[in-house]
């Protein structure tokens, strides 16, 4: 009889879904999910901890070349229209971005850059795809283009100005002539340095030339073609500078020459160098968060 009532309740166990069945979790397994976001959270924190690392270098080092420069003002005994001091040149900035009269400088300034900049960087691409595909092309542009690099654009620019006029052409002229140099040759370095397996790879899917260049060559080469664009940005602010030297009515670069000339405005000068040097600071930067958008930290 205790065999029979036991076989009975063995069997209703049985019957019992899985479903009702009491789940046992290890402490190992519960503390898992708690472990996984850890896990992806530390990549953040250590991003972030960078971040405030190096944005505390930085401002350490500002405050001490400003400590440096004040420094230098006060054993020199300079007056202020020789070497004006840092709350000299900073109250000058603010009254000359207040009253209008940076912005119309800075504003063509930028176009100049900005329209230089692309116009020299898409040029210098298609000729450093050309000249990394083409060994020809290379032993017959590549005089060419170390002659032109040599040449000192401020030695050009005159003859740019009076070939192009003193408008806005004869700065994207200068401008992109200054930027194309070291783009073209990062690109041709990178192109060169590709994985030589991808191209086979890609070969062996029968992948067309242009197939190969966009979906092979240029991604595998633009950590190299954007280091390059790095230094381009920066050349650009240059180049732009360097054409309204030659000829222009507004611009960063006219306004330092009126402002050491007619105005005899040293503050003013020295407010129109720290705009530039800011420019220059701002494009490479961007240029270094799209590097880092499209290959990530290296």
């Amino acid at each position: 009889m205790t065999d029979r009532t036991d076989t009975s309740a063995d069997a209703r166990a049985a019957d019992v879904p899985a479903t009702d069945a009491v789940a046992v979790v290890s402490p190992a397994d519960a503390a898992a999910p708690q472990t996984d976001a850890d896990a992806r959270a530390a990549p953040r924190r250590s991003r972030s901890s960078a971040t405030l690392a190096t944005l505390g270098i930085v401002a350490f080092s500002l405050a001490v070349f400003v400590a440096l420069w004040q420094a230098v003002v006060l054993v020199s005994g300079f007056p202020p229209f020789i070497l004006p001091g840092p709350w000299t040149v900073a109250q000058r900035f603010a009254r000359a971005w207040t009253d209008g009269t940076m912005w119309p400088h800075f504003s063509t300034t930028l176009v100049e850059v900005l329209l230089g900049f692309a116009i020299g960087a898409t040029l210098a691409l298609v000729i450093g795809v050309l000249l990394a595909r083409s060994r020809l092309a290379e032993k017959l542009l590549s005089p060419y283009l170390v002659a032109a690099q040599a040449t000192p654009v401020l030695a050009l620019a005159p003859l740019i100005a009076l070939w192009f006029g003193t408008g806005l052409l004869s700065k994207l002229v200068i401008t992109s002539l200054i930027v194309f140099f070291p783009v073209a040759v990062a690109t041709m370095v990178g192109l060169r340095s590709v994985d030589p397996r991808l191209l086979e790879m890609a070969r062996s899917f029968r992948a067309t030339g242009s197939q190969v260049i966009r979906r092979v060559e240029i991604p595998a080469a633009l950590p190299v073609i954007l280091g390059g664009m790095r230094v381009g940005v920066t050349l650009a602010v240059i180049g732009a500078i360097i054409g309204e030297w030659a000829g222009g009515d507004r611009g960063l670069g006219v306004l330092i020459n009126i402002s050491r000339g007619s105005l005899f405005d040293i503050p003013l000068m020295f407010a129109t160098l720290t705009t530039l040097a800011l420019l220059g600071v701002s494009l490479y930067l961007v240029m270094v968060l799209v590097e880092r958008r499209l290959v990530g930290d290296r």
